[in-house]
């Protein structure tokens, strides 16, 4: 059993270092009060099957658990069993001002028109003894939400960036544009199939169609350029930590050229890029 307990500077990434453990699976509390640790540990112990892994977000804001009993209580929850990691996100203060004047929010602790200036070092003195015992301290001021994630990634959890997962459909505009695609590519203006009686109750994936389209150049030129995009662009999205990218390309009825096309496109990039899956929407 793990707890990993994320604190810091209020501004310093703590959520976006939440919402990175959350996406790993991570059970995610923030601002529990200090006293609420060893009673979360209690549980943890108690049924570790639905407590496994926890992120617990410790901030200054719970004037009510003086944070230094932070250390005490950290010996508590491991004599329980559960084993603590405590990362400590820090920045200085003149990014910690730009960032509360570009958002536009209220600091935790600027009460009865306290200066931001003044509850920033308020924070910083209250927090003083937990960036001591932090066991990771990560310091953010140079760093944007992806290069954070990143970094939580690597050095907290030891992991590898997750592969983007594709999905490359095909799809006819006369039954409406596919809900929720990142990029749709239009192939209707490729020779048509349908207008041939033999072909046109086949599909792209049927070997006279793929004949019928490969005697163009124009075909061969689109799934050319379409792949390029793929290989080009894929690694740029995938270091972004994006989880999903849809891409679809679509024809006329969906049943001829943005199936062989999407079929071709697949066969040229499936040995480069992992978790790709094609889908013909129209076909089933």
């Amino acid at each position: 059993m793990q707890m990993m307990v994320i604190s810091g500077l209020s501004g310093a990434g703590k959520s976006v270092a939440l919402h990175t453990l959350e996406d790993e699976g991570y059970l995610c509390v923030d601002n529990l009060p200090i006293s609420m640790l060893v009673d979360l540990a209690k549980k943890m112990s108690a049924d570790a099957d639905s407590y496994g892994q926890v992120a617990v977000g410790i901030d200054a804001r719970g004037e009510a658990d003086p944070l230094d009993q932070f250390e005490s209580v950290i010996m508590q929850v491991n004599s329980l069993g559960v084993e603590t990691q405590v990362i400590f996100l820090d920045a200085r203060d003149d990014i910690l001002i730009t960032r509360f004047s570009e958002t536009r929010r209220k600091h935790p602790l600027s009460k009865h028109g306290a200066p931001l200036q003044t509850a920033i070092e308020t924070e910083r003195a209250l927090l003083g003894r937990v960036e001591q015992i932090a066991d990771v301290g990560i310091e953010t001021s140079n760093l944007n939400l992806h290069q954070l994630r990143e970094i939580m990634h690597k050095r907290v959890l030891g992991l590898n960036r997750k592969p983007l997962n594709i999905l490359l459909q095909s799809f006819g505009f006369k039954h409406g544009p596919p809900y929720g695609t990142d990029f749709i590519f239009d192939v209707r203006c490729l020779p048509n199939p349908y207008w041939s009686t033999a072909l046109r109750p086949l599909t792209g994936r049927d070997q006279p169609v793929a004949e019928f389209l490969e005697e163009h150049e124009l075909v061969g030129a689109m799934v050319d350029n379409i792949s390029e995009f793929f290989l080009n662009w894929t690694p740029i999205f995938e270091a972004e930590n994006r989880s999903y990218l849809t891409i679809s390309i679509g024809c006329t009825g969906g049943r001829h050229r943005s199936v062989y096309v999407v079929e071709q496109i697949f066969k040229r990039v499936n040995s480069k890029i992992d978790q790709i899956t094609i889908k013909h929407r129209e076909i089933g």
